[in-house]
């Protein structure tokens, strides 16, 4: 009965999709995990087992890599992480239970294993590597929502290494030293799910997209404010080509 369900989808893939792009179509590919994940890219060992990077989706669909013309990259507006290794904006006891408890959709805990994940303020250091290596064209901010109960809200703007700070991301062995450098901005306290105007944010809220968007130097063009599909702003950029 399966075979009979599958049947209609297996095709030549890589031709399958070759042509649908001399028609002019929109080809949409989507990868997992982050940037930091990724074998060659990532925080070795903490990373999985193949490439996590926009530029392998043209091999993984057998495509030219000129047709990828578009770089979605979708980066939370606080940090969150499963497993081991560097994480050096994270927190910790009841300032990270709070946060857990109010993030995602329903709270920060493993989609399969339901185990809690690790916590953290808004790393730029580590998103602008990020966007890099990927060759992001586009950010999409998610779950600014979230942040709406804070008074003040810490971003990490760089890394203390052996009394020096950076805020390029740095290879394994000087990231198990690294402190973080926070800045901390007001807190706009108040609801914003169900705004579908960028301008209709409230001022801090809009001032911590801004903030973020020139510390991580790549636009940030869509802002999610709400778990449902229908909960994306579009944002004009000043950084958008």
């Amino acid at each position: 009965e399966y075979k009979e369900m599958v049947a209609p989808y297996v095709c030549d893939v890589s031709a399958f999709l070759w042509n649908a792009i001399k028609e002019g179509k929109n080809v949409l590919l989507e990868g997992q995990l982050g940037s930091l994940k990724d074998p060659d890219h990532g925080i070795y060992p903490m990373v999985t087992s193949s490439s996590t990077l926009a530029a392998y989706g043209a091999i993984g669909a057998g495509i030219p890599p000129y047709e990828i013309k578009t770089i979605v990259t979708v980066v939370k507006a606080y940090s969150s992480a499963v497993g081991a290794g560097a994480f050096i904006s994270e927190i910790f006891g009841d300032e990270a239970d709070e946060l857990r408890k109010r993030g995602g959709d329903g709270g920060e805990f493993g989609a399969t294993t339901g185990r809690p994940r690790r916590m953290g303020w808004f790393d730029c250091v580590a998103t602008k590597y990020g966007c890099r290596i990927q060759g992001t064209t586009d950010v999409a901010f998610t779950v600014v929502d979230v942040l709406g109960y804070l008074d003040k809200i810490p971003v990490c703007v760089g890394y203390e290494i052996d009394g020096e700070v950076t805020t390029d991301f740095p290879t394994t062995r000087k990231l198990e030293k690294a402190k973080p450098v926070f800045e901390v901005l007001d807190g706009w306290k108040s609801d914003i799910r169900g705004i579908k105007k960028y301008e209709d944010l409230p001022e801090n809220c809009k001032k911590y997209i801004d903030f973020v968007e020139k510390h991580i130097g790549f636009p940030i063009t869509m802002v999610s404010n709400g778990p449902k599909r229908e909960d994306i702003i579009y944002r004009e950029s000043p950084l958008s080509k």
